[in-house]
C-alpha cells in the first residue's frame, strides 16, 4: 500500500504543470541567461594574456628589440608586439587594437588609451629595462672590469615569493550564481512541501478530506506524498545541475555524482521546510504558498543569486545568518565540492541541511498528528 501511495502521490506531483513548467523552464532560461551575461567575464578580466603593444622607433635600439623579440616569445609570452609609425600605432590604440605604445628614442616613453593591469606592466617593464640599461652603461663607463658580474646579476631572476596552488577549483567569482540557481531549484520543492502537507488536511482538499477517512495510517500516506514531493523536485534538479554542467560546460568540478548527490540533500531540505509551512495552522492553501515562495527568494537573495557579493556582507556583518540559511548552505555544498580537496567542510554543512531537514518534517508531523475536523 505505501508503494501504491508513493507511486501515485508521485504522478500528481508530476502532473502539477504550473508548478513543473516554472521549475524546469525558468532556471534553465536564468542559467541562460548567467551564462551569457557572465561566461566570459572572469576570462577577459582575471585571466592574464599576452599584452598588445605597438612600438613606434624613432630611434634604433637593437638591445631593446632583442628584449622586446625574448619576451613575446614561447608558451607564455608577456607581449604581442607590433612594429608601425607613430600615426598607424595612435589609430591601433584609438580602435583598441593595442593597449599601449612604446616611443623607443633617446628616452623611452610611452601612451595608453586607459588606466588598467595591462598598462602597468607595460610601464613597470620600461622602468626597469631604462633602469638597468642605466647601470650598464655607467658601469661600462667606469667599471669596465665589473661589466660582466653586473650583466650576470642584474639578469638573475630575483623570486622572494614561493607560489603554493591553494585550490585546483574554478576560482571564477561568477560561477557562485551558478551554485545559487540550483539551490533556489532545490528551494522550490518547498511548493511542492505546501502541497504535500496540504494535500494531507482534510479541511483544505477533497483528496485530503479523502485521506482522513481511509484506513491506511495518516503517517503512512503523508510520509509517501512527502517524499513523492521530493522526488518530483529532485527531477528539477537533475535537469538543472545537467543543463549547467553539460550543455553550457560551467566548470563546477569532477565529482559529478556528488554534484547530483548535493543537489538531492538540498532538495529535501527545502521539501521539508515547504511542509512545515503547509502544515502550520487551518489557512488557505495559496496563503501557505505566498509564505513559501517569499521565503525560498529571500533565502537567495541573501545567499548571493542577485549580488554575488551578498554572502560575504553578511559574512562580515553576520556570519549566524549564512549557518541557518538553507540557500546559503546549499551553494555551500557546491563551492565546497569545487574548491576544497577534502570532505571535513562538505561534510558540516550537509549535516547542517540534514538537521535542517529532520526537524522542519517533525515539526510538519508534529502539526497536523491527531488533528480532527468538526466537519468535511
Amino acid at each position: 500500500m505505501f508503494l501504491h501511495n508513493l507511486k501515485y502521490e508521485f504522478l500528481q506531483n508530476i502532473r502539477q504543470k504550473e508548478l513543473i513548467g516554472w521549475m524546469m523552464l525558468f532556471p534553465i532560461v536564468l542559467a541562460t541567461l548567467f551564462y551569457v551575461a557572465f561566461g566570459n567575464i572572469y576570462e577577459k578580466e582575471k585571466v592574464f594574456s599576452e599584452i598588445d603593444i605597438a612600438v613606434v622607433e624613432v630611434t634604433k635600439d637593437d638591445i631593446f628589440n632583442t628584449v622586446l623579440d625574448e619576451l613575446s616569445t614561447g608558451d607564455e609570452p608577456l607581449f604581442n608586439v607590433k612594429y608601425t609609425d607613430r600615426e598607424n600605432a595612435e589609430k591601433l590604440l584609438r580602435d583598441g587594437d593595442v593597449l599601449s605604445i612604446i616611443y623607443v628614442d633617446k628616452e623611452m616613453t610611452m601612451s595608453a588609451a586607459s588606466k588598467g593591469l595591462a598598462p602597468s606592466i607595460v610601464r613597470s617593464f620600461l622602468e626597469q629595462y631604462t633602469n638597468q640599461k642605466t647601470i650598464i652603461t655607467e658601469t661600462a663607463k667606469t667599471n669596465p672590469d665589473k661589466l660582466e658580474a653586473v650583466i650576470k646579476s642584474l639578469s638573475n631572476e630575483i623570486d622572494c615569493m614561493n607560489t603554493k596552488q591553494l585550490s585546483n577549483g574554478n576560482m571564477d567569482p561568477y560561477i557562485t550564481y551558478f551554485y545559487n540557481l540550483i539551490a533556489m531549484v532545490a528551494l522550490f520543492g518547498s511548493t511542492n512541501g505546501v502541497f504535500s502537507a496540504t494535500r494531507n488536511q482534510g479541511n483544505l482538499s477533497a483528496i485530503g478530506a479523502r485521506k482522513c477517512v481511509s484506513p491506511t495510517h495518516k503517517l503512512k500516506t503523508t510520509i509517501a506524498s512527502l517524499l513523492a514531493a521530493a522526488a518530483a523536485q529532485i527531477v528539477c534538479v537533475f535537469i538543472s545541475i545537467t543543463y549547467i554542467v553539460f550543455i553550457l560546460r560551467i566548470d563546477m568540478g569532477d565529482k559529478i555524482a556528488m554534484i547530483y548527490l548535493s543537489g538531492v540533500t538540498g532538495t529535501f531540505a527545502g521539501t521539508s521546510l515547504g511542509f512545515f509551512i503547509g502544515s502550520i495552522g487551518r489557512i488557505s492553501e495559496s496563503t501557505k504558498y505566498g509564505i513559501a515562495f517569499p521565503v525560498t527568494m529571500i533565502s537567495c537573495f541573501l545567499s548571493g543569486l542577485m549580488i554575488a557579493d551578498m554572502k560575504s556582507i553578511i559574512s562580515q556583518h553576520c556570519p549566524v545568518v549564512n549557518k541557518l540559511n538553507p540557500a546559503a548552505l546549499i551553494s555551500d555544498l557546491f563551492y565546497c565540492l569545487s574548491i576544497y580537496d577534502d570532505y571535513s567542510r562538505y561534510i558540516g554543512v550537509t549535516a547542517t541541511l540534514l538537521i535542517m531537514t529532520v526537524l522542519f518534517t517533525a515539526g510538519g508531523f508534529l502539526l497536523t498528528r491527531r488533528k480532527k475536523y468538526a466537519s468535511i
